[in-house]
């Protein structure tokens, strides 16, 4: 099976419903693989930073990862605004990336620009694949990262050349992601300080909301 095809493979066995982006040569393998997904939806945007901004809203809104698709160098720093606004908000992004060929990145090539680095003040995670027998691992650490407390965005980078490549892999199944449990000592102490005062003011940070305690709260 070619990679591109476990890729998709990958994706829809983490759930996901919605791809926004824009394809490019460097995609195309991967835009020809998910036109054979029945459930994966492909959203085509003017603009990759458009693409970014509504992963980054739809994981906030559904508390799914977001994904987001774009070329290698100048489409893939498109992503960079949306993604940081990802991690400042906390949402559960994926983006993934088109990449030259691992054959030519050591050189002054086309387009090619070491996006890894520099969205890494922006990120979660990023990583770029460099064997195709390790894409499922990256794909399910992937959404694992992007979901786990705090949320943010995770980038993930596929060379062209690795895209065609045939090999025998298969996702690997989803598990479930740890619960938060607070430290009973630590609420105690606040509603020992809460109870000292006669109109408390109490500031809660959007992790209740995500944790769905507001109830207890």
């Amino acid at each position: 099976m070619k990679v591109t095809d476990t890729l998709v493979q990958c994706l829809e066995n983490e759930g996901v419903e919605y791809i926004f982006g824009i394809p490019g040569k460097e995609t195309l393998d991967f835009i020809d693989s998910l036109s054979s997904s029945k459930q994966i939806q492909f959203v085509n945007v003017r603009h990759e930073q458009g693409a970014a901004f509504m992963a980054d809203v739809y994981g906030r809104l559904t508390n799914k990862v977001g994904v987001c698709l774009s070329t290698l160098g100048p489409g893939a720093t498109n992503l960079l605004t949306g993604i940081s606004s990802a991690k400042l908000d906390h949402s559960p992004v994926v983006a993934l990336t088109g990449q030259a060929a691992l054959g030519r990145q050591h050189k002054d090539s086309h387009q090619y620009m070491d996006i890894i680095k520099m969205v890494e003040p922006a990120t979660k995670w990023g990583v770029q694949i460099k064997d195709a027998q390790t894409l499922p691992e990256i794909i399910r650490k992937a959404f694992k990262i992007a979901q786990m407390e705090k949320p943010g965005p995770v980038v993930v980078e596929l060379p062209e050349d690795l895209a065609t490549q045939i090999v025998p892999i298969k996702p690997i199944l989803p598990t479930s992601i740890p619960v938060s449990i607070p430290i009973l000592e630590s609420i105690q102490a606040a509603n020992t300080l809460i109870k000292q005062y006669k109109k408390p003011f109490v500031i809660i940070g959007n992790g209740a909301v995500r944790q769905g305690a507001v109830d207890e709260l």
